[in-house]
Protein backbone atom coordinates (compact mmCIF):
# COMPACT_ATOMS: atom_id res chain seq x y z
CA UNK A 1 0.00 0.00 0.00
CA UNK A 2 1.48 3.18 -0.79
CA UNK A 3 0.68 6.33 1.26
CA UNK A 4 -0.06 9.56 -0.79
CA UNK A 5 1.88 12.47 1.05
CA UNK A 6 -0.31 14.38 3.30
CA UNK A 7 -0.24 17.84 5.75
CA UNK A 8 -0.26 16.89 9.55
CA UNK A 9 -2.83 19.28 11.35
CA UNK A 10 -3.93 19.49 14.70
CA UNK A 11 -7.13 19.56 16.32
CA UNK A 12 -7.01 23.40 16.00
CA UNK A 13 -5.38 25.31 13.33
CA UNK A 14 -5.51 29.19 11.60
CA UNK A 15 -7.08 29.04 7.82
CA UNK A 16 -7.45 31.76 5.12
CA UNK A 17 -10.38 32.08 3.43
CA UNK A 18 -9.14 34.33 0.26
CA UNK A 19 -12.75 34.32 -1.51
CA UNK A 20 -14.03 36.01 1.50
CA UNK A 21 -11.02 38.35 2.36
CA UNK A 22 -10.64 36.22 6.11
CA UNK A 23 -7.03 35.34 7.21
CA UNK A 24 -6.28 34.04 10.05
CA UNK A 25 -9.87 32.36 11.12
CA UNK A 26 -9.42 29.90 13.82
CA UNK A 27 -10.80 26.77 13.08
CA UNK A 28 -11.89 22.94 14.77
CA UNK A 29 -10.57 19.86 13.17
CA UNK A 30 -13.57 17.74 13.67
CA UNK A 31 -13.25 13.74 11.79
CA UNK A 32 -16.62 13.31 13.50
CA UNK A 33 -18.07 15.95 11.31
CA UNK A 34 -18.99 15.37 7.99
CA UNK A 35 -19.60 19.28 6.86
CA UNK A 36 -17.54 21.73 7.29
CA UNK A 37 -19.86 25.04 9.20
CA UNK A 38 -18.86 28.56 9.52
CA UNK A 39 -20.70 31.34 12.31
CA UNK A 40 -22.29 33.70 9.77
CA UNK A 41 -24.78 36.64 11.32
CA UNK A 42 -27.35 38.51 9.28
CA UNK A 43 -27.44 35.88 5.96
CA UNK A 44 -29.88 36.78 3.46
CA UNK A 45 -30.20 35.01 0.13
CA UNK A 46 -30.30 37.75 -2.67
CA UNK A 47 -29.86 37.40 -7.44
CA UNK A 48 -27.19 39.08 -8.70
CA UNK A 49 -27.19 38.95 -12.38
CA UNK A 50 -30.10 35.76 -12.19
CA UNK A 51 -28.22 34.10 -10.11
CA UNK A 52 -28.46 32.95 -6.63
CA UNK A 53 -25.81 34.68 -3.63
CA UNK A 54 -26.14 34.60 0.15
CA UNK A 55 -24.93 38.19 1.91
CA UNK A 56 -23.84 37.18 5.34
CA UNK A 57 -21.42 38.71 7.83
CA UNK A 58 -19.16 37.53 10.10
CA UNK A 59 -16.91 38.56 13.11
CA UNK A 60 -13.25 36.65 12.23
CA UNK A 61 -11.67 37.76 14.82
CA UNK A 62 -13.27 35.87 18.21
CA UNK A 63 -12.20 38.30 20.69
CA UNK A 64 -12.77 41.43 18.57
CA UNK A 65 -16.84 41.10 17.75
CA UNK A 66 -17.02 44.84 17.05
CA UNK A 67 -14.70 43.97 13.81
CA UNK A 68 -17.29 42.45 11.35
CA UNK A 69 -16.70 41.61 7.23
CA UNK A 70 -19.71 41.85 5.28
CA UNK A 71 -19.20 38.81 2.82
CA UNK A 72 -20.77 37.94 -0.59
CA UNK A 73 -20.69 34.42 -2.36
CA UNK A 74 -22.68 32.48 -5.06
CA UNK A 75 -25.26 30.00 -3.44
CA UNK A 76 -23.88 26.14 -3.94
CA UNK A 77 -26.80 24.41 -2.29
CA UNK A 78 -29.40 23.98 0.12
CA UNK A 79 -29.11 20.77 2.87
CA UNK A 80 -30.45 19.61 5.40
CA UNK A 81 -27.81 19.50 8.54
CA UNK A 82 -27.89 17.15 11.25
CA UNK A 83 -26.21 18.56 14.07
CA UNK A 84 -24.26 16.71 16.91
CA UNK A 85 -27.19 17.72 19.22
CA UNK A 86 -29.25 15.77 16.79
CA UNK A 87 -31.60 18.25 15.43
CA UNK A 88 -31.89 19.21 11.64
CA UNK A 89 -31.68 22.40 9.98
CA UNK A 90 -32.18 23.69 6.54
CA UNK A 91 -28.50 25.51 5.85
CA UNK A 92 -26.92 27.76 2.75
CA UNK A 93 -23.78 25.57 1.35
CA UNK A 94 -21.29 27.75 -0.19
CA UNK A 95 -18.13 26.93 -1.96
CA UNK A 96 -14.90 28.81 -1.68
CA UNK A 97 -11.48 28.14 -1.57
CA UNK A 98 -9.70 27.73 1.75
CA UNK A 99 -5.76 28.08 2.25
CA UNK A 100 -3.48 26.24 5.11
CA UNK A 101 0.25 26.15 5.09
CA UNK A 102 1.34 25.55 1.57
CA UNK A 103 -2.02 24.28 0.05
CA UNK A 104 -4.62 25.92 -1.30
CA UNK A 105 -7.98 23.92 -2.23
CA UNK A 106 -12.31 23.95 -2.57
CA UNK A 107 -14.17 23.44 0.22
CA UNK A 108 -18.18 23.80 1.07
CA UNK A 109 -18.96 25.59 3.83
CA UNK A 110 -22.36 25.73 5.35
CA UNK A 111 -23.44 28.63 7.19
CA UNK A 112 -25.04 28.65 10.49
CA UNK A 113 -25.47 30.19 14.20
CA UNK A 114 -22.87 29.19 15.87
CA UNK A 115 -22.81 31.73 18.51
CA UNK A 116 -22.83 28.76 21.36
CA UNK A 117 -19.68 27.33 19.75
CA UNK A 118 -16.09 28.17 21.18
CA UNK A 119 -14.99 28.52 17.55
CA UNK A 120 -16.50 30.53 14.56
CA UNK A 121 -15.55 27.79 12.53
CA UNK A 122 -16.09 23.80 12.59
CA UNK A 123 -13.63 22.14 9.43
CA UNK A 124 -15.14 18.52 8.79
CA UNK A 125 -14.15 15.67 7.05
CA UNK A 126 -15.39 16.24 3.37
CA UNK A 127 -12.90 19.67 3.20
CA UNK A 128 -10.17 17.83 4.77
CA UNK A 129 -10.63 15.10 1.91
CA UNK A 130 -7.25 13.35 0.86
CA UNK A 131 -5.39 16.36 2.03
CA UNK A 132 -4.59 15.95 5.88
CA UNK A 133 -3.88 13.39 8.49
CA UNK A 134 -4.80 14.61 12.25
CA UNK A 135 -2.66 14.57 15.30
CA UNK A 136 -5.47 15.33 17.60
CA UNK A 137 -2.68 15.67 20.52
CA UNK A 138 -1.66 18.94 19.26
CA UNK A 139 -2.72 22.49 17.81
CA UNK A 140 -1.26 25.01 15.12
CA UNK A 141 0.47 22.24 13.47
CA UNK A 142 0.26 23.63 10.19
CA UNK A 143 -0.11 27.00 10.27
CA UNK A 144 2.80 27.26 12.83
CA UNK A 145 2.55 28.04 17.03
CA UNK A 146 2.16 24.26 17.29
CA UNK A 147 1.77 23.64 21.12
CA UNK A 148 1.24 20.44 22.87
CA UNK A 149 -1.80 20.50 25.20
Amino acid sequence: MTMKKRTIIGRLENINLPELAINELTVRVDTGAQTSSLHVDNIEQIMVNKKPFVVFDIHPQIHDVDKVVRCKAPLHDIRKIKSSNGSSEQRYVIKTKAALGDLEWDIEITLTDRSDMTYLMLLGREAMGKHFYVDPAHTFVASGNNSDV
